[in-house]
């Protein structure tokens, strides 16, 4: 069930390896929080503009939202956010000239509904 969104800047689209990282997630969090590998979904969605501190054109953010049904720690949470981030580190390539801050939020579905179709 856990679902991931992933919002990043077009210009870290080729140095992103985005389907080894929703690989690498659904794995390791799948065993972290004790979930079923099959009910992972991951989408990234490209935003077309990001403005990061003083408006800096080299400066960027990515940022990935988790959402998770309710019943866990606040400790696996947290170890959840820091799972996230560090595959977020290591599937990236950033130019030298690119600053960017990688953020995570850990969010809890208290209403979800689900149809499996064929």
């Amino acid at each position: 069930m856990p679902q991931v969104t992933v919002q990043y800047p077009a210009a870290l689209a080729a140095g992103f390896d985005r389907r080894g990282f929703a690989l690498a997630v659904h794995a390791a969090a799948s065993d972290l929080i004790s979930s079923a590998l099959r009910g992972f979904k991951t989408r990234f969605l490209i935003l077309d503009e990001t403005i990061v501190g003083d408006g800096n054109p080299n400066h960027h953010m990515i940022h990935a939202i988790v959402d998770i049904l309710p019943g866990r720690s606040e400790e696996l949470k947290t170890q959840l956010g820091e799972l996230v981030l560090g595959l977020l580190e290591t599937h990236l390539t950033i130019p030298s000239a690119f600053s960017v801050q990688v953020t995570t939020e850990i969010r809890e579905l208290h209403s979800y509904h689900q149809l499996a179709l064929p």
